[in-house]
């Protein structure tokens, strides 16, 4: 007993001793609070005067006298229990302000400490980001553009058991609660999250729906974890007590399906269920939507693509929970619960589908159109309708592929044995794969990796581990093979194949109607309609005949002869020396005889063509072309008109359709009009037209385009084995080849569509090394020719065929009675413009000639 009773006194002298400190700290507190509250007195009666302070204390006190008289009337202040109603009292009033304070911090981000809150008109009319949908003019979505992959869904198009598998799963008491729910927190609180969280439906939409967790909208406090958790909790619960305030259960829910992150880049449940299972969200069976609803909970360790077995088993238990709240029978749960996932795959790739080289000119331009009128490409929801026509863009693409896998055949048959990257005597260039190397990002990765202390490592990654890829393939039924590669032989690999550009744009309008920037985008990303510029060799002459007939110096007609002869040019280089220029003619040889311009034209006769640039004068030749729309920069010199300066197939296109618009230039367009998420057009868009030449100087060289076809030896005459001449259909055309083959162009004209083509190496050292194979009539005129032959076949486009019309105007100058020809002995077709061809000596470059020619970005790189 002696010793129970030692105990109890050392409780009770240790209990003793902390009142004791208790009362010592309150008194401490007792006296800082008197300090502190004589300070403000002293402060306050300074600046509003001692007197009016006074009276504010006496009319306090007695306040305070009194409330305290009329507590005693119905309380003893000597009752036992007195003290513990008056401190209880004090602490709910000091916690309901301190409650009070903590709320206002929130909502106004106090001193920058908890981060911003969403404002009330947020609140109300919270903004979805939604992807941006690209449409060709007749309807077809061809793309996206989006920063969360998402297109928004009505309440009624959700399946009744995906809004009870999920409600089962997330909150069973969804419809009872404001948007808070006690028991779920008790209940986490109190298991520490092993039995589930704390967080309602409301909640979770609030995080989605106001990225209440992002670094934009957090505050000083929140740097600190625990601290930082409470913040966010806090700032979710009165988000969603305000949301339960602004909106319905049913919006509610339809907002949270619209918002929640299913994983696989898809946003809201429109996009999970066609990424998933391929089907629209209203063809989702109670099995599929567990799946998505299963997701909630981890969406990478559920994901049914990555961890099926894990997936099925979250799914089940979505189902149990189903049967739990008798949304389903324990039977059909149990049934259910045996089936396979079902799943089909289908992600979004916002460059696959149609027009993918298209797209990012789309991008470039709403882009900043959106930054000139305050819309967000990736987050608006923007409706962009492009001018191209779907249906176009299949024959152009289909027609790339025919054609481009067949002349890919020849090339590999031609160089069966040898690399094709040559120099201009025919020798294998040293060094061709370590320069490209260089330029690929895996490269630049290694360097950053081993430089500068191991720089072998560097080559051995490069040239001796191989690694798993997918890489392009013209044989392969699904347009790729896998295999095996290091990225030096992938390199090597992907710099055999030819590449290509086709467009096709309405002359009048000026709207693209096909766009093919190359063979694959997901294997080369490089845009050779718009982004790649080359020498156009002789697709440039027409802006030399187009000056020479529209200048009112030189003032020819089509009709007028030059002699086909040897031409000699001195004149001062870019390094400022004297230079002599004396091109040579494709065929290698000079007739002498009068040929009229038409029939010079018709041959690409580059002597005729240097006389015309000299009489004219390369500055006047670069003026017109730039009036007619080339924008690239155009050096005066010499051999400007054999195309010597380089240019997009874009633009050339775009310039040719000055010829059969009535002389006026009219700007390409891709874009028709934008539209909102709602369907309300924003803005539309029209081209611009400017005069460039006179309406008789467009008809006249329509005409000179026409003898491509028409005049004996014209380059484009291959045209005519394709199926394009039925109803009295009428075209012209000019082909160009640059100097060894490495550039093949062709440009066709008709009324109502005027298409381009080239066709080349990445590098310009590699070529056919013949000209009967590499010529711009063998290379890019096929790719054209077929295109036109599908589009022409298709009913939905006959109005397309037709002749070119009769011009309104009188025409002064002679053009269809030209007199006998002397030259009908010459019946030879070929365009080459011969810049820099072995043997050309004489030929002077319009800039020094780089080490190994300029080339584009490398972007076949290795498909890792």
């Amino acid at each position: 007993m002696s010793e129970y009773r030692e105990r109890f006194r050392a409780v009770r002298h240790a209990f003793g001793a902390f009142r004791r400190r208790i009362r010592q700290r309150r008194a401490q507190f007792g006296d800082v609070r008197r300090g502190v509250g004589r300070h403000i007195y002293r402060q306050t009666a300074r600046i509003a005067g001692e007197e009016r302070v006074n009276s504010w204390v006496t009319a306090y006190r007695d306040y305070r006298g009194r409330l305290r008289s009329f507590i005693h009337q119905y309380i003893d202040p000597d009752a036992w229990y007195y003290p513990y109603l008056k401190y209880g009292i004090k602490g709910g009033l000091t916690a309901a302000l301190a409650l009070g304070l903590y709320v206002f911090m929130l909502n106004y981000n106090f001193l920058y400490l908890t981060g911003e809150m969403p404002s009330v008109e947020e609140l109300k009319n919270p903004k979805l980001n939604q992807s941006s949908e690209i449409y060709s003019q007749d309807g077809v979505m061809i793309g996206k553009f989006y920063a969360e992959n998402r297109t928004p869904i009505k309440y009624e198009n959700i399946p009744k058991q995906l809004i009870n598998a999920l409600i089962a799963t997330e909150d069973v008491r969804f419809y009872e609660h404001g948007g808070v729910d006690p028991r779920a927190i008790g209940r986490a609180v109190f298991t520490l999250g092993r039995d589930g969280g704390g967080s309602t439906i409301t909640q979770q939409l609030a995080k989605n729906l106001f990225k209440t967790r992002r670094k934009t909208r957090s505050g000083l406090l929140t740097r600190i974890p625990f601290i930082r958790k409470i913040i966010y909790k806090s700032k979710e619960w009165l988000m969603a007590l305000k949301l339960e305030r602004n909106f319905s259960k049913e919006e509610i829910i339809t907002y949270y399906f619209n918002t929640v992150d299913f994983g696989s880049n898809a946003f809201g449940l429109k996009t999970a269920a066609r990424t998933f299972f391929n089907k629209a969200p209203d063809s989702l069976n109670v099995q599929e939507g567990a799946v998505l609803v299963g997701l909630q909970k981890a969406t990478t360790s559920y994901n049914p693509l990555k961890n099926p077995e894990r997936s099925k088993e979250r799914r089940n238990i979505v189902l149990g929970q189903m049967a739990k709240y008798n949304y389903l029978t324990k039977a059909q749960a149990d049934s259910i619960s045996t089936l396979p996932l079902g799943t089909d795959f289908t992600p979004e790739n916002p460059y696959s589908g149609p027009a993918s080289y298209l797209k990012n000119a789309v991008q470039d331009y709403v882009k900043k159109w959106g930054e000139e009128n305050g819309y967000d490409l990736y987050t608006d929801g923007l409706r962009i309708i492009t001018t191209v026509d779907s249906r176009m863009q299949k024959y152009a693409e289909d027609a790339t592929s025919e054609k481009m896998k067949q002349l890919q055949r020849t090339f590999d048959n031609h160089w069966r044995g040898r690399n094709p990257w040559t120099d201009e005597d025919g020798n294998e260039l040293p060094g061709f794969i370590d320069s490209v190397a260089k330029r690929t990002e895996r490269y630049k990765t290694l360097s950053r990796r081993f430089m500068p202390l191991y720089p072998d490592s560097i080559m051995y990654y490069m040239k001796n581990v191989k690694y798993k890829m997918r890489v392009f393939s013209w044989t392969s039924k699904r347009g790729y093979d896998s295999t095996q590669m290091t990225p030096y032989d992938s390199i090597a690999y992907y710099k055999h194949f030819l590449q290509s550009g086709m467009v096709a744009m309405d002359p009048h309008t000026g709207y693209i109607r096909a766009w093919v920037g190359g063979l694959d985008y997901d294997y080369f990303k490089y845009d050779h309609v718009k982004q790649g510029k080359r020498q156009p060799g002789s697709t440039f002459k027409p802006f030399v005949y187009t000056a020479a007939i529209d200048d009112s110096l030189v003032n020819l007609s089509p009709c007028d002869r030059i002699e086909d002869r040897p031409f000699r040019k001195e004149f001062i280089n870019a390094e400022g020396k004297e230079d002599v220029w004396e091109p040579r003619n494709s065929t290698g040889y000079y007739t002498y005889s009068n040929m009229t311009l038409r029939r010079a034209l018709a041959r690409s006769v580059n002597s005729i063509t240097a006389q015309l640039t000299d009489r004219v004068t390369p500055e006047r030749v670069a003026q017109y072309a730039h009036r007619m729309g080339i924008k690239s920069k155009l050096d005066a010199v010499p051999s400007i008109g054999l195309g010597s300066s380089d240019v997009s197939l874009y633009e050339l296109v775009g310039a040719y359709c000055t010829f059969i618009n009535d002389g006026e230039a009219i700007d390409p367009m891709i874009v028709q009009r934008i539209e909102d998420r709602d369907g309300n057009v924003i803005e539309t868009f029209s081209s611009k037209k400017k005069r460039a030449i006179s309406p008789e100087s467009a008809f006249l060289m329509r005409y000179m385009l026409q003898g491509g076809l028409q005049e004996s030896g014209g380059t484009s005459q291959n045209l005519w084995s394709f199926e394009l001449f039925r109803n009295h259909n009428e075209m012209g055309a000019k082909t160009g080849t640059t100097s060894n083959n490495s550039d093949g162009w062709f440009v066709g004209v008709s009324d109502k569509l005027v298409v381009g083509a080239w066709v080349g190496g990445d590098d310009r050292s590699i070529h056919f090394r013949s000209t009967d194979l590499g010529e711009g009539a063998k290379t890019a005129l096929p790719l054209v020719g077929r295109f036109l032959e599908k589009v022409y076949a298709d009913p939905k486009f006959k109005s397309l065929q037709g002749p070119f019309p009769k011009p309104a105007f009188s025409i002064s100058k002679n053009y269809l009675n030209c007199g006998p020809s002397d030259d009908e002995e010459t019946t030879e077709a070929t365009d080459s413009t011969a810049i820099g061809e072995p043997g050309d000596s004489t030929f002077v470059p319009t800039t020094p000639a780089p080490a190994e020619p300029t080339v584009p970005p490398d972007t076949t790189g290795t498909q890792l």
